[in-house]
Parts: structure tokens; C-alpha cells; sequence
């Protein structure tokens, strides 16, 4: 399936850049430039593109407004920041807003393919470095959360920890040695509970609430 792609980016060498080196990749189809995010919000309601890319720093609108627009009013329109800025308040910011991926623009062609494929399919996906701040952010606040909240369980919360690891359900399953079929029954319970749609909105839950590490008492239960 191709997966149609609008390119955000203020600045016409990057954005023309982008357009080149996503030519040359199969199953994917540019189908609009924006300079600015709220040229974005506009074309992706005239488009309907199945994902953008989206620069961070623009004039008029900047990339966590219009995400955040665009998120709100085409659902299934997903979000990919490309962005220079790795740092905890851009990435946050992003993914409270909606984004389902989050690049950096020093990442590569296969990289870039890959999130593309992957957060149109409905996951996220995130630079390598930008895995590690998140986890390292989680981790910073843990805590200063001494109890669960929204009802999670303790092995709920642990599986909430290795998401936000970055971790696959299957490597999540052999990490604590239980099923898939169980990891996606406590991600699905997890996620209801939280109030949370996927995965890079349960990674900002977990950095919010303080769960970066595994609860250490009461067990494991639920």
C-alpha cells in the first residue's frame, strides 16, 4: 500500500530535499509541501495525506500547534516530527500533541522509510536518541510518584516501563516471561485506564506519572 506523505518544513533546501529522497522510496508518495504549519493544517484537510512530516520550529504556526490541529480534526492523518531539537520540552511537547513519531534530521533514508511504514500502520516510532531521553526522562521522575495512578496495577505499570524503553510486545513478553497474548491484554487494559491512544501517548503518561521504574512492592499481580 502506498502511504501518501505531506513534508512540513519552513525551509525550501530541507523541503526539497525531502521531496527528492522520498521520491525514491517505494510505497511512498508526496502529495504536498507546506512552509509554515498552518499551510499544513490547510492542505491536509484539502490532501488527506496518510502521514505528515513535520518540522518543529515554523513561522505562523509552529509543528506542535498544527499537529495538535491536525490531529484533532483528521484522526487519520498521523504525525512524524523531523526536527534539529531532541531535547525533553520538543519531544513532549510533540507527543502530547498528538505525534506518533519523532525524528531527528541527521537520521537516514532507511530510518526514515521504516517510521514512515510504521506510524501509518498505527505504531510509533521514535529515533534511537530520542528513545533514550524519553527513558532516561521517565526514569528521572520515578520517584516522585510513590503510587499508582488511574488504578493501574503493578504489572501493569511494569509493562508501561518497558513501552516506554522502548520495548516490543514481544520483547516485553520475554522480559517478564509471560505471553503476547497477556503483554496485549495488560497494554489494552493499561491503555483504557490511562486514557491513552498508543504508544507515544503512554510514553508521556509514564514520564507524567513518574513510572519509568518497576513498582518494587506489593508484588506483581494483575
Amino acid at each position: 500500500m502506498t502511504v501518501r506523505v505531506l513534508v512540513a518544513d519552513d525551509q525550501t533546501v530541507v523541503r526539497e530535499g525531502l521531496v527528492l529522497l522520498l521520491a525514491l522510496l517505494p510505497d511512498v508518495e508526496v502529495v504536498g509541501t507546506a512552509a509554515d504549519g498552518e499551510e499544513a493544517v490547510l492542505l491536509v484537510a484539502e490532501l488527506s495525506p496518510d502521514v505528515v512530516l513535520m518540522d518543529l520550529r515554523m513561522p505562523r504556526l509552529d509543528g506542535v500547534a498544527a499537529t495538535r490541529a491536525i490531529r484533532a480534526a483528521h484522526p487519520g492523518t498521523e504525525v512524524v516530527v523531523l526536527s534539529t531539537y531532541s531535547d525533553d520540552e520538543s519531544v513532549f511537547a510533540a507527543l502530547r500533541a498528538g505525534a506518533r513519531g519523532y525524528l531527528t534530521k541527521d537520521t537516514d533514508a532507511e530510518s526514515l522509510a521504516r517510521a514512515i511504514a510504521v506510524v501509518a500502520s498505527g505504531e510509533a516510532q521514535f529515533a534511537p536518541r530520542v528513545q533514550r531521553r524519553l527513558a532516561e526522562a521517565v526514569a528521572k521522575t520515578a520517584s516522585a510518584a510513590p503510587g499508582l495512578p488511574d488504578g493501574l496495577t503493578h504489572r501493569e505499570a511494569e509493562v508501561l516501563r518497558l513501552i516506554a524503553q522502548g520495548n516490543s510486545n514481544a520483547e516485553i513478553a520475554t522480559r517478564l516471561h509471560i505471553s503476547e497474548a497477556t503483554v496485549k491484554s495488560h497494554i489494552n487494559n493499561l491503555f483504557a485506564k490511562a486514557g491513552v491512544r498508543d504508544r507515544a501517548q503512554a510514553v508521556t503518561y509514564a514520564f507524567r506519572h513518574g513510572l519509568g521504574d518497576a513498582p518494587r512492592s506489593g508484588g506483581l499481580g494483575g
